[in-house]
């Protein structure tokens, strides 16, 4: 009371605090950070280890089960996945929930250490172990180089300088280059040259190693100067590798490396990935930000560098911006600040409607302060504008003018009532500060399981939390200071109230509104036990309704862009894969609509979106990304995408699939075989398999052990091989040699170290039917036989070229997704297969698991309940004592559920499917009714001391009519812009159907069960 007092008394307070909301809102406007959804931190590595010439199942055993379990000692392990293929290991470490950004670094640190010490009892032959941490980058600018004619090193080459450039930037914090081919030096050498100079790759490994290495030399000591030795014969281009003497020492003859081989520079023919932009081979670019800047700013600065370097550029590459971070913040949020405004004149247009001009300017100009006071506090706690936060600002928007409507609807009573305009502010004030108070903790209590949550998803939607407890605390603030000031400017010098002839003062409820209301609630309060159980049975037919509406964990982003997975067979040839994938991509590329694309071959693109998910290494995966002109081209371009694909290349398979809002997975639904024979875990994917390709909606139904293929073992003979002087590791070198290369030394160019690699011509290159032409050479002698002296035959074998793991125990996850042109969500796909799967008969020690959005929904939700029973008890507690009543806290609490009734009418109108924002848009939706339930159980309270409880009732439920009603109008029609946000659209309709209905019901039912939960002895005659 004596803040409001010091505020209306003192000017310099006023308008200093006008002019600290008002100015500093708008400075902090101008310079906040933007970004288009809001940071969540990835608490992944990979660790990827090479292991040559091993098989799957040797990878596993050997690399992966040792780094696991080393791994899995760590105390701060949420799960850890891995893949082990041929040659190759590859481990995803997720970190759990609880544990921050801030904390991170530390916890990788102790990683490597871990690893490192693992590293030195892996098996000979093994790369080191690579711990990747930085795969949570996000490289918001993505753009790429091509152009006809130009060769992968000229475009690295501009890359290259384009990064030495683009990190000077301010605000950027890191350039990435992806799709540069490995380059290697070729040695290509005729087999019967070999032979006939009896030269072996391990003979011109040690010759190449010995020539071309740096060492130290010494010092010369001349007087008191120092000189250092250093010797010529390194290779200062490939060209001198020629020059090396090739014969055996004593020969006759010289025989140079230039006489029997043909020596280039070029890209190695088996890269991990390669890239392709607008139909042409590419070299890919991705700026990632600093935390905590402003995007569009930063965006802008790089675009700007780019168009200064633009005379740099060769003649005829081009540049093509796939994904602009900045581009798409500033249309979101232009897009949003238009929701913004919109829902803004909608409230503030509600309120000069049904409150009069000089009320609804009170209100408006405390609503703007409100705005401009949350993002001064949202700069300064680093609260970005962003998708979410936004949101947030939208819904806080009717809710923010809940406290100042309360503190003038209160003063234009007092003044009809002839009440002096300052004697009506302190009553209103005085009446209303700590019951305004409690109920704007309750509402912001209600978000608090978002803010609490430490999963992804709890991140993800964190901010909606922090503004909101923001805004409505700084409300409740200028309801108690600036609101009344504002009040007694435009109410102080106007006429009060009069008396009538007969000396009472006529009533401000004498409206037809406030009479018809009188009058339904007189008969319901008579009418008890028919009321509650009409409303009981409306409560059960929306709990049953509820069963029909369709469920969704995050719904598709309004980003024009879209992804077609493709996966040809198991151990196809990356060149053949980027092949298939570039007559598909020349597909897409004409169709009508098709802004650009984007083609990653071997493995998924860098992480160009927080929410996307890159697929690991492997040479038969390819991805195009397509960007479309209009997001309402997108169906109908996949529709026909995948009904090409699939009759053109039938040995392709497809999965295409838009850009989801929120963390995601790389299938909307998994169902995960746990157990240890590989034989028995394909099985049970078959049967799984059938189950889901049975139902006509599903699309891209597979597993991710993906197909068994074959591998050629010759059986080789020891006995004679020890005999001809030929061991294994021999053999394996001519095998590779002869089919595709050897790497026999590595050449120093500059920064780039490039492996030699010797290799037979493509004319003498061996094919399948030719095994037993390859030569080996025999130590004992000293000549090269025929691989057949050796081996006793071949054979053809099949292995699982994958093998996953989950928490160290093999796991097969069977994929699948709802078909786009279906139209339905993953819950709904899930809920016919789902009964199926979980009938198939499990042998002994095998598991099933539900991966996909049904686990993320669970654990989503897991995280929001787990703190969800504290806010909710602490928020009824608070209430329990605003009233030191139980009774009368149990009689608002008991309003709650009735909001279920408008929120299944809602969502079987719209047909819009309940996600996890309509989950969260829910818990707002019960502190709104509790806070409209305390407004008005406290009025009937203050009546109740001056007269029996009916007439308190119908007395006290009239006074709130006007305030609740208006703050329920002004917040379903605040959100109306929300229902095109395809983010918030589920939020909006759980808010205004639910509060639309609850409201009204609240009116007419809470005044009932009060009554039912309070008696008055006296129990007078309700008068007209």
């Amino acid at each position: 009371m004596k803040l409001t007092e010091n505020f209306i008394s003192n000017g310099t307070r006023i308008w200093l605090a006008i002019l600290l909301l008002g100015i500093g809102g708008v400075i902090a406007f101008l310079n906040i950070g933007r970004l288009e959804d809001p940071a969540f931190t990835i608490k992944t590595a990979v660790v990827v280890t090479r292991y040559d010439g091993a098989s799957a199942q040797q990878v596993e055993e050997e690399i992966t089960l040792p780094l696991e379990n080393a791994i899995q000692q760590l105390p701060y392990i949420d799960n850890i996945t891995s893949i082990s293929s041929v040659g190759l290991s590859q481990i995803t470490i997720n970190i759990r929930a609880e544990y921050g950004s801030a904390e991170l670094p530390q916890i990788w640190d102790e990683l490597r250490r871990r690893i490192g010490d693992s590293a030195v009892r892996l098996p000979p032959g093994s790369s080191p172990p690579i711990v990747n941490d930085d795969f949570g980058d996000v490289y918001g600018f993505f753009f790429s180089l091509h152009g006809n004619g130009y060769s992968n090193q000229e475009l690295r080459n501009f890359a290259e300088q384009l990064r030495r450039e683009l990190v000077l930037v301010p605000g950027v914090g890191k350039v990435g280059i992806v799709g540069v081919l490995p380059e290697e030096v070729q040695i290509e050498i005729s087999r019967a040259q070999m032979t006939a100079a009896n030269i072996i790759p391990q003979q011109l490994n040690d010759l190449l190693l010995r020539q071309n290495v740096v060492s130290n030399a010494g010092q010369l000591m001349v007087g008191s100067e120092s000189i250092r030795l250093h010797p010529t014969g390194e290779f200062y281009n490939v060209q001198e590798l020629g020059n090396l003497l090739v014969s055996q020492p004593g020969s006759a003859k010289s025989v140079y490396l230039r006489d029997i081989a043909t020596i280039t520079q070029g890209v190695s023919h088996s890269p991990n990935s390669i890239y392709r932009a607008n139909g042409q081979p590419a070299v890919s670019i991705g700026v990632s930000f600093a935390p905590n800047v402003n995007v569009i700013v930063v965006g802008d600065a790089v675009q700007a560098r780019l168009a200064q370097l633009e005379a740099e550029r060769p003649a005829g590459m081009e540049i093509s911006v796939f994904y602009d971070q900045a581009h798409e913040v500033e249309g979101a949020v232009n897009g949003f600040i238009m929701n913004f405004l919109l829902a803004l004149l909608i409230v503030v247009g509600t309120l000069l409607i049904f409150m009069g001009v000089r009320s609804g300017l009170v209100i408006a100009a405390s609503l703007a302060l409100n705005v401009l006071g949350t993002l001064l506090l949202m700069k300064l706690f680093n609260i970005e504008l962003q998708r979410v936060s936004l949101g947030a600002l939208v819904i806080a928007l009717s809710m923010l003018v809940d406290n100042a409507i309360v503190i003038v609807e209160g003063v234009l009573v007092g003044r009809q009532q002839g009440e002096s305009t300052l004697k009506a502010i302190t009553n209103v004030v005085k009446r209303t500060m700590f019951p305004l108070l409690g109920a704007t903790i309750i509402a912001i209590l209600a978000f608090a399981p978002i803010g609490l949550s430490n999963d992804a998803t709890g991140e993800y939607c964190k901010s909606l939390f922090q503004v909101l407890l923001i805004s409505l605390m700084l409300s409740w603030f200028t309801a108690l200071t600036l609101t009344p000031v504002f009040t007694k400017w435009a109410f102080e010098k106007q006429k009060m109230a009069q008396p009538e002839a007969d000396g009472e003062v006529k009533t401000p409820y004498d409206g037809w509104l406030f009479r018809i209301y009188r009058n339904v609630l007189r008969k319901l309060l008579h009418q008890r036990t028919i009321t509650l159980s009409v409303l009981v049975a409306l409560l059960v037919a929306s709990v049953i309704g509820f069963g029909q509406v369709r469920q969704s964990f995050f719904p598709p982003s309004n980003t024009p862009i879209f992804f077609v997975d493709l996966w040809l067979p198991y151990g196809t040839d990356i060149g053949y894969t980027e092949e298939i994938a570039a007559k598909i991509e020349g597909h897409i590329r004409e169709q009508a609509g098709v802004s650009d694309t984007m083609v990653t071959i071997g493995q998924g693109a860098m992480r160009f979106m927080l929410t996307y998910n890159a697929q690991r290494q492997y040479s038969n995966y390819a991805q195009v990304m397509v960007r479309a002109e209009q997001l309402n081209q997108i169906p109908q371009m996949i529709d026909q995408i995948e009904g090409y694909v699939r009759d053109q290349y039938p040995q392709v398979s497809i999965q295409a699939k838009r850009i989801m809002f929120g963390p995601s997975n790389n299938s909307s639904i998994e169902a995960r075989f746990i157990g240890p024979d590989p034989d028995v875990l394909r099985s049970l994917a078959d049967k799984a398999e059938k189950i889901a390709s049975s139902d006509p909606n599903s699309d891209g139904v597979r597993h991710d052990w993906q197909e068994r293929n074959k591998v050629i073992r010759p059986q080789f003979s020891e006995h004679l091989g020890r005999e001809l002087g030929v061991d294994k590791r021999e053999i394996d070198g001519a095998l590779r040699m002869s089919f595709g290369g050897a790497t026999v030394g590595l050449y120093r160019d500059g920064t780039r170290l490039m492996p030699i690699v010797l290799r037979t011509p493509d004319a003498e290159r061996l094919n399948a039917e030719r095994l037993n032409d390859v030569m080996i050479w025999s130590q004992a002698r000293q000549a090269f036989i025929p691989i057949d002296n050796v081996v006793n035959g071949f054979t053809t074998e099949w292995e699982d070229p994958l093998i996953m793991r989950l928490d160290r125990k093999r796991t097969l996850t069977v994929q699948a997704d709802p078909s786009s042109a279906s139209g339905e969500t993953s819950a709904e796909l899930l809920q016919r297969i789902k009964p199926g799967i979980d009938a198939i008969e499990l042998p002994r020690g095998y598991e099933l698991e539900w991966g996909g959005d049904y686990e993320s929904t669970n654990e989503a939700q897991a995280g929001l309940f787990t703190s969800l029973p504290v806010a909710f008890v602490v928020m009824f507690i608070i209430t329990v004592l605003m009233f030191s009543s139980f009774k009368n806290a149990l009689a608002i609490w008991l309003t709650i559920p009735l909001a279920l009734i408008g929120v299944t009418v809602g969502f079987l109108l719209t047909g819009i499917p309940f996600g996890f924002m309509a989950l969260i848009g829910l818990l707002s939706l019960s502190g709104m009714l509790i806070r409209n339930g305390i407004v008005l159980v406290d009025e009937i309270g203050q009546q109740r001391q001056k007269k029996p409880i009916l007439e308190a009732i119908i007395d006290a439920s009239t006074s709130r009519l006007r305030p609740i009603l208006l703050t329920a109008f002004t917040t379903v029609l605040g959100l109306a812009p929300l229902l095109s946000d395809a983010f918030f659209q589920s939020m909006a309709v759980v808010i205004m159907f639910g509060l639309g209905f609850a409201t009204v019901l609240t009116l007419l039912v809470l005044p009932v069960i009060y009554s039912c939960m309070n008696s008055d002895k006296k129990k007078p005659a309700v008068e007209a």
